[in-house]
């Protein structure tokens, strides 16, 4: 039976295709605005953002807004065919605001009022702010929102930031005040009895700052909580006046690679739609399994957010001029990253950005449209082929990704583990090692989601946990019973420590799944760089994996209670000691728990033990054959048809052999079966029936 959820926008029902625009820059010269028109055709593109930076363009003085040059450019583009996400200006601020009302500049945590300049500079708490963008949100909603041309609300770019002005103290204050009801709870929740640092009055109570309290963890945990909740919280004041005045148009903000300042799974609560911006290091090594992987692990992340499809919004059809070496992609590369991110579930590619600027800092940033100002480039060639690529896909659009694997990662507990003062001051590592456990996974084609501690687990045969250091209570419970009904679950070292408050859970690690999994963390011991264990396969354990693996920087001391050991140190004063297990509840049915107590360096490792586990719980892979080394094999799927990408990532040809069944190449139409060849950077759209439950 179909099931495909609507499509982003009812007006532009097909694969999206188009660019950031701005047009402001280039006013002075209706020749280039003309121009842009015929080459946006020629690029085989349906839809441009414009407007994210033009708050100074729509009011060049306080109180005076000149709307005209922007219905030009929108009237403009609805003539002809192609669609807008019309932005809302707060990504900066003109100057004349900054010097006529200083406190929407941001104060920085030394308490020091920042000049004007940059973007995001600014107070999200600040009552002149929050009036201004209301002002300037309503004048556009009345304008717009029934334009012909626009789909969409572009709100802000890249929301980031935080300020420690007098506003932000008070809205601190009342934030806890709201969370904890009184100073006896917030002082007994962030252990203020240490280094006596009790609060006898809500006004003591202050951000952290460099020069005063930084070193109680739930102090700090709770202002990244806080700046994430007002950050959403400015968010909705700037879609009121638009949802007021046109509730159907969908808004959207568009996020950032694994960005570390804001909670998007509470920020995708209040968005319509998921957008995020990626900007690849392509090239940087031989294979690109490593960089590949990497996005992967945020596409499939920012599509869980909402569970379906999501828009890429930023990407470069080029190179950036930001990142340490802006690399030119080769040829291929740009077709194979952008269905990348169509075969994890974007309904769309955008770029930033359309036509190159002439000046300033971003004037050498890739672009569909070079400073030579016409198509004959190889870049507008490639970008052109990608979009008739994309007008081949439209019944890939609202089409999912029926995950059966997921990995569980929390914004709070990357805040907690990268504040936590020990084992390993000299980097823990946390983000690096999810995606490590990710990759093995992405290698074999299992489509993956990206889970949270309060999203539902029952969609999920195999749970994976890596370092889930701040574990709640409850999350516990629900994973213990995801495993008594017959789940399999993967929980790995410096699990289970502290609870939602930052304090230390009593009773023995890994707190709360201490007993589903059947063992007793007593010590971590943080290695040096230069030192390393290793993980030594027990003889005939029931994975039936067997060797060596080199173990580098945490190794768990623990202790099998009731948990089968799988595999044992190889040296120091704990060697012989268990470091993998798996534990099989009496009441768990055929579910299983395993713990790994160490930080194994191979990806060989992780390679072999998801293979196993891939088969033990019978999730799905996209491909029931044998992908070769980074070759991989994404789906979405409609439910009477199997969309399945075949994307290599390896830096040279490879071949690819199908399973049995019978698939057709999406874009030709060509039936293909047996043993495919993939080309340098080569990808393949195949369709197939549908034949799964």
């Amino acid at each position: 039976m179909m099931n495909k959820l609507p499509p982003i926008s009812e007006k532009l029902p097909v694969m999206m295709h188009g660019a950031d625009y701005n047009p402001e820059q280039w006013l002075h010269d209706p020749a280039v605005l003309e121009e842009d028109i015929r080459l946006m055709k020629l690029a085989n593109c349906n839809v441009m953002s414009v407007g994210i930076f033009s708050w100074a363009a729509l009011e060049p003085e306080e109180g005076t807004f000149t709307f005209d040059w922007l219905d030009r450019v929108l009237d403009r583009l609805a003539a002809n065919g192609i669609y807008a996400w019309l932005a809302t200006p707060s990504g900066a601020r003109p100057a004349w605001m900054s010097e006529k009302y200083p406190e929407v500049l941001r104060v920085e945590a030394n308490r020091q009022r920042n000049l004007h300049g940059m973007r995001h500079n600014h107070c999200f708490t600040s009552p002149v702010y929050r009036e201004k963008i209301a002002i300037m949100n309503i004048k556009l909603a009345e304008r717009y929102s029934a334009h012909p041309a626009v789909i969409g609300w572009h709100v802000s770019n890249e929301y980031g930031g935080e300020c420690h002005c007098d506003y932000c103290q008070e809205a601190f204050r009342a934030w806890l005040k709201r969370k904890y009801g009184s100073l006896e709870a917030l002082n007994r929740a962030w252990w203020t009895t240490f280094w006596s640092h009790t609060y006898t009055s809500w006004s003591q109570v202050e951000s952290p700052a460099p020069h005063g309290e930084m070193m109680v963890h739930g102090h700090n945990l709770d202002w990244r909580r806080f700046v994430s909740d007002q950050t959403i919280d400015f968010f909705r004041h700037e879609i009121t006046p638009l949802k007021a005045i046109n509730p159907d148009l969908p808004c959207t903000a568009n996020m950032m690679d694994l960005f570390y300042g804001l909670d998007y799974r509470e920020f995708a609560k209040a968005v319509d739609v998921i957008s995020w911006d990626a900007y690849p290091t392509w090239h940087e090594a031989e294979s690109e399994i490593g960089i590949a992987s990497w996005f992967a692990f945020n596409h499939d992340l920012f599509r869980t957010l909402k569970k379906k499809p999501f828009m890429l919004m930023e990407s470069t059809p080029s190179q950036t001029n930001w990142q340490p070496v802006s690399k030119l992609k080769r040829p291929g590369m740009h077709r194979l990253s952008s269905l990348q991110a169509v075969a994890h579930g974007s309904d769309t590619v955008q770029y930033f950005q359309w036509r190159k600027s002439r000046g300033s800092s971003e004037k050498f940033h890739g672009a569909v449209v070079d400073h030579v100002g016409n198509e004959h480039t190889r870049v507008f060639h490639e970008v052109a082929e990608l979009g008739q690529t994309l007008s081949r896909m439209t019944e890939v659009v609202g089409t999912n990704v029926p995950a059966e694997a997921a990995i569980l990662f929390d914004w709070d507990n990357r805040w907690a583990i990268n504040d936590a003062q020990g084992p390993r001051n000299g980097g823990l590592h946390y983000e690096q090692t999810v995606v490590q456990h990710y990759r093995a996974l992405w290698k074999q084609g299992v489509p993956t989601d990206i889970i949270g501690s309060n999203d539902d687990f029952t969609a999920y045969k195999l749970i994976v946990l890596p370092m889930a250091y701040l574990l709640r209570e409850e999350t516990g419970a629900r994973l213990e019973q995801f495993v008594n009904e017959g789940g399999t679950l993967l929980v790995t070292y410096w699990s289970g420590i502290v609870n939602e408050n930052d304090l230390c859970h009593l009773n023995g690690f890994p707190g709360p799944l201490r007993h589903v999994l059947g063992i007793w963390a007593e010590e971590i011991d943080g290695l040096h760089d230069h030192d390393s264990n290793s993980l030594v396969m027990s003889s005939g354990n029931r994975l039936g994996l067997e060797g060596s693996y080199e173990i580098r920087e945490l190794c768990e001391v623990i202790h099998a209670e009731s948990a089968e050991v799988l595999a044992t140190y190889g040296d120091d004063f704990y060697a012989g000691k268990p470091v993998l297990t798996v534990n099989r509840p009496e009441s768990a049915g055929s579910g299983r728990a395993y713990y790994l107590a160490a930080r194994v360096s191979e990806d060989a490792f992780y390679d072999a033990l998801y293979g196993k586990l891939v088969e033990e719980s019978g999730v799905l892979r996209t491909l029931d054959s044998q992908l070769p080394e980074g070759v991989t094999a994404q789906l979405r799927c409609d439910g009477d048809h199997d969309y399945v990408f075949l994307l290599n990532f390896t830096g040279k040809t490879a071949k690819v052999q199908l399973d049995s069944r019978e698939y057709v190449d999406l874009e030709t139409g060509e039936s293909l079966s047996g043993t495919l060849d993939l080309p340098l950077y080569g990808s393949l759209v195949l369709k197939r029936k549908h034949d799964r439950d």
